[in-house]
C-alpha cells in the first residue's frame, strides 16, 4: 500500500482525521502530508491535524493537537465525560505548571497551570462528539476539582453534575474521596454526597 494511500486510510479508521504525529508513528514521512493536501485529498485544519475533505472538524481534537501538554479540565471535562449538557462555548485545560500559556491564551482557551502529582492525576481518554479520542481528566478528578473555589465554577453546574454521576451506575466514590482528600477538598465532596447517596 502506498504512503499516500495509508494515510488516506488512517484517516478513514479515525473519523476523518489524521495527525502528523500518526502518521510519522505509522513510519511514513510527513511529506506525504503536504502532498496529499496540496492535491486536495487532505484539508490541513490546524497545524499537525488534516481532515479529509468531507469530514467534519473536530476542535476538541485540533486544539490538543497544537497544545499536547493539555489536558481538557472543569467545564470542558464535564461535558466529555457527560456529566453537563452545557456544550463548552471555550475551552478549559489544564497544563504543566512550567508551561508557557501565551500561545493557548491567545486562541481563547481557558488555561490553567498544575504541578505534580496533580497534573498527571486522572487523565484518562474521552470520546468527542465527533467520535475522536481526547485526553481528558476522569469524572471523578473533575468532580473534584469543580468543587475548589479557585475554580469559581457555579453551583448550579457543580449541582447539577454531581446529580448526574449519583445517577451512574458506573460510579467510583472510593476514587472519588481519594481524589478528594489528595486536592483538599474532602469537606466541600461530603456535603454533597451527603445530599445526593
Amino acid at each position: 500500500m502506498s504512503n499516500t494511500n495509508q494515510i488516506l486510510e488512517l484517516a478513514k479508521q479515525n473519523n476523518g482525521v489524521v495527525t502528523t504525529s500518526m502518521v510519522v508513528g505509522a513510519g511514513i514521512p510527513r511529506g506525504s502530508l503536504k502532498y496529499l493536501s496540496d492535491a486536495g485529498l487532505l484539508e490541513r485544519t490546524s497545524r499537525g491535524v488534516y481532515t479529509l475533505p468531507d469530514a467534519w472538524e473536530d476542535e476538541f481534537v485540533s486544539a490538543q493537537s497544537r497544545y499536547k501538554r493539555g489536558i481538557y479540565s472543569l467545564d470542558t471535562a464535564l461535558f466529555l465525560c457527560n456529566l453537563t449538557d452545557r456544550t463548552p462555548l471555550r475551552f478549559n485545560m489544564t497544563f504543566p505548571a512550567t508551561y508557557n500559556l501565551t500561545s493557548p491564551k491567545r486562541e481563547g482557551i481557558l488555561c490553567k497551570g498544575s504541578k505534580e502529582p496533580y497534573y498527571g492525576l486522572g487523565v484518562t481518554e474521552k470520546t468527542t462528539p465527533g467520535g475522536n479520542k481526547v485526553k481528558c481528566y476522569s469524572a471523578e478528578r473533575t468532580l473534584c476539582d469543580i468543587l475548589k473555589p479557585s475554580n469559581h465554577v457555579d453551583v448550579q453546574v457543580i449541582t447539577n453534575a454531581f446529580k448526574q454521576y449519583a445517577a451512574r451506575k458506573e460510579k467510583n466514590i472510593p476514587l472519588l474521596s481519594e481524589y478528594a482528600v489528595i486536592l483538599h477538598v474532602k469537606d466541600r465532596l461530603r456535603a454533597y454526597l451527603e445530599v445526593l447517596l
